[in-house]
């Protein structure tokens, strides 16, 4: 396994030097929000791969890896400033290794997961699922999926996203559809029809339609103009991610000493010990959950039985978790809530913006829910568009960020068209997960340090800005990437389904790239919620003298009691 912390000689881009590059933008983006006890773990970031470091693995004009390598690194030295806090009597410079082809599986983990063999796109993986949480049948109809989709206006060149989330029958009516069309069944009737009702409404009348109906929707914008927007330019004055104290007088909370490990052979988790709640649907949300169980918290996956929800997300973004169903709107719900709360460290939430404020459960009103109990809690929001700024508050999703900023409309040009295309996989959903994560981390780093609570915000959009910030690969390094994939990925176009671009890059990448889907990456082992085998990406971190890795395999939503207590630990995940 190769490793740098240097430049690669040679002509070709190297990707090794071009993360370097995005981690020292985003030490400057992130500046105050990254203590002197986290930078000094910066520069000593070792990058490792099994090539010459040279490897695009996304069919993308945009700097993926190279953005998440960055992010992943200061993860880690968040980790290594709690470790040199938690295990004051050993060494404060720990060896911290990314690893270059385990962060691109990261970035695409819903695709290359499987349950039983069978990935997202295997027309038989829906059998292994169990449960049902598309309640509103807004995934498993194939005319109301793509009910969220990109289409052209009225306005010839103008493209506008329509997104019908989990719930699909109002975005339908309003554009003039019914919500449900047993005789469309075919793929490119679906668009077509669906497109020939968008294109009857300008961008504008659109907007108009879904504040009205409050619905997700977007016009795809280009980056520069993105910029030009009153909210482009408040969010260019954020750092990505963002952690503040709210009023708590809770004096600090020393991190537990340190733990035996879990299994004879395995090495003590930096986060054992700590509880997460976690509220949050779909990628972004669980993504920040499922990297703080990766270092050994306890986080439960808290999700309402009246909520839709896509089934396949879940063998990914449960892992390592317990998943309860509880109604936040019931009294019993809310008594079991606030129970699991008395104890918690961290609370996630990935609704949108004030959903959780409604229900009682919002940043200040969960420090009085816990006062008096002599510590401090760590709540941690993401959503779309950002804390600020004229359309914060606006619902979104991935697909919409992506529009908003301009990815899409960067994807499209680099495919040579004139069109916007959504990229390929939720890699801006990834993203966000681990700028999350690095706010959680941060919160309970300074409450440890610090005492009292603390808030971190981060959004879809504020991880796109980062992104485009990066810059687009030079002209030559796109043809390159385009002579390295499939001619098939090249016919899509801006109505294309996420699925669709998606299948077409998994497709190109497995033939151009087969060292990214080696079995090494992997790690598999039996989950007994699902009943079924269950394969998922290996972190990308490896910190020395702790062990990074989930302590046991994922379920279904819903699969758990809503307890603290009885907790597994499968060792073959352990040690896997």
């Amino acid at each position: 396994m190769a490793q740098t912390n240097g430049t690669r000689a040679g002509s070709r881009y190297s990707v090794l030097d071009g993360a370097r590059k995005a981690t020292g933008l985003l030490r400057e983006l992130a500046a105050e929000q990254l203590s002197p006890s986290i930078t000094q773990h910066l520069d000593d970031v070792t990058l490792t791969t099994t090539t010459d470091g040279t490897q695009i693995y996304f069919p993308c004009p945009v700097k993926e890896t190279e953005a998440l390598v960055a992010l992943k690194s200061v993860e880690a030295s968040v980790v290594a400033a709690i470790a040199a806090l938690r295990y004051p009597q050993e060494k404060p410079e720990r060896k911290i290794e990314i690893d270059l082809e385990r962060t691109a599986t990261f970035l695409f983990s819903t695709y290359i997961a499987t349950i039983g063999g069978l990935g997202k796109q295997d027309e038989k993986v829906k059998s292994k699922l169990k449960g049902y949480t598309d309640l509103l049948k807004a995934q498993s109809i194939l005319y109301r999926r793509l009910s969220a989709n990109l289409y052209e206006t009225k306005n010839p060149g103008e493209y506008y996203h329509i997104h019908g989330s989990l719930e699909a029958s109002t975005t339908l009516r309003m554009i003039g559809l019914e919500p449900y069309r047993p005789d469309l069944t075919d793929y490119r009737e679906c668009l077509d029809t669906i497109e020939s009702h968008v294109k009857k409404f300008t961008a504008v009348q659109l907007e108009e339609m879904n504040t009205r109906e409050r619905q997700a929707g977007v016009t795809a914008l280009k980056w520069d103009d993105f910029k030009r927007t009153n909210h482009g330019r408040t969010l260019l004055a954020l750092p990505p991610w963002e952690v503040t104290k709210i009023h708590d007088s809770s004096p600090p909370v020393a991190f537990s000493p340190f733990l035996n490990p879990l299994s004879i052979t395995s090495k003590p988790q930096i986060l054992s010990g700590i509880r997460v709640l976690e509220l949050c649907r779909i990628i972004a949300g669980p993504a920040i959950g499922r990297t703080l169980a990766e270092y050994g918290a306890q986080v439960i996956k808290v999700t309402s039985p009246n909520l839709s929800d896509v089934p396949f997300f879940q063998v990914d973004g449960n892992t390592g978790k317990h998943t309860c169903d509880l109604d936040l709107k019931s009294p019993s719900g809310r008594r079991t809530f606030e129970q699991l709360l008395r104890t918690a460290d961290v609370v996630l939430d990935g609704y949108r913006p004030g959903s959780l404020e409604r229900l009682g459960y919002g940043p200040q009103q969960l420090v009085e829910l816990v006062k008096g109990r002599g510590k401090g809690i760590v709540y941690v929001a993401e959503d779309c568009f950002g804390p600020k700024g004229e359309w914060a508050g606006r619902p979104g999703w991935q697909q919409i960020a992506d529009c908003v900023t301009g990815v899409a409309w960067a994807q499209g040009k680099f495919m040579g068209l004139d069109e916007p295309v959504v990229p390929p996989f939720p890699m801006s959903d990834y993203g966000t997960g681990c700028m999350g994560a690095i706010a959680a981390l941060t919160g309970l780093l300074k409450r440890a340090t610090e005492g009292g609570s603390w808030v971190g915000r981060t959004s879809l959009c504020q991880y796109d800005i980062f992104l485009l910030q990066l810059g687009l690969y030079d002209d030559d390094i796109q043809e390159n990437i385009r002579k390295d994939h499939d001619e098939d990925f090249f016919g899509l176009r801006h109505a294309d389904s996420v699925d669709e671009v998606g299948g077409r890059a998994l497709r190109s990448m497995k033939r151009a790239h087969p060292e990214l889907f080696d079995k090494h990456l992997m790690q598999t082992a039996f989950s007994k919620g699902f009943n079924e085998e269950i394969s998922w990406c290996r972190s990308p971190v490896t910190i020395e003298g702790l062990r990074v890795g989930f302590n046991r395999t994922s379920r279904p939503n819903g699969f758990d009691p809503p307890t603290w207590d009885g907790w597994e630990v499968e060792e073959a995940v352990v040690d896997g």
